[in-house]
């Protein structure tokens, strides 16, 4: 009876020791700059028919990142071999940038939507889409991400081109979709 009571008791005390508790980020600090020390920019003229893009302290865009076309975040498309479900090398850079974003935005969901040409059975083309998306989602949690950051879903056939004459074109229908929730 005492070794039962002394494991419990020392069970509990494991489980309320190993219990996380979330830990609140401090906010940035702002930094002052004293004009003194900081020469001011060039007055730059700016024609009207272009844009003004703002731009924060450190000059970076205010553009988010998915939506950058000069960033590697706003391409979205894995395209697969024929029948095939492995990631090919030159994609690999694309999911490590998208996953290093979702571990820094740990409130950004991403849905991975895995798609097929037109050639074979639909159940077929369904489960080949899934393991395309899965494929990516593993890639991923391997470098960090979090399951509960990533939904997977196969379109299969469902979204791919019924008139494409030749396997170029069916190529473009090969693919995983990477999108972001609130997009």
């Amino acid at each position: 009876m005492n070794k039962r009571l002394i494991g419990s008791v020392l069970l509990a005390m494991l489980l309320v020791a190993c219990s996380s508790k979330p830990i609140k980020e401090a906010p940035p600090k702002v930094v002052e700059k004293s004009p003194v020390t900081q020469p001011a920019p060039p007055a730059v003229e700016t024609p009207v028919t272009q844009p003004v893009v703002d731009t924060s302290m450190d000059g970076k865009s205010n553009l988010s990142p998915l939506n950058d076309p000069n960033n590697i975040l706003s391409k979205r498309n894995i395209y697969f071999d024929f029948d095939k479900d492995e990631i090919k090398p030159e994609y690999r850079p694309l999911i490590e940038a998208h996953a290093k974003y979702l571990l820094a935005n740990t409130g950004a969901r991403t849905i991975l939507q895995g798609n097929t040409d037109d050639i074979g059975t639909r159940e077929y083309n369904l489960s080949l889409g899934q393991r395309r998306a899965v494929a990516v989602k593993k890639m991923m949690n391997l470098l960090g991400v979090q399951d509960k950051q990533i939904e997977t879903v196969s379109y299969g056939k469902e979204k791919a081109n019924p008139n494409c004459p030749n396997d170029a074109c069916r190529a473009k229908d090969r693919h995983v979709d990477i999108v972001y929730q609130g997009e």
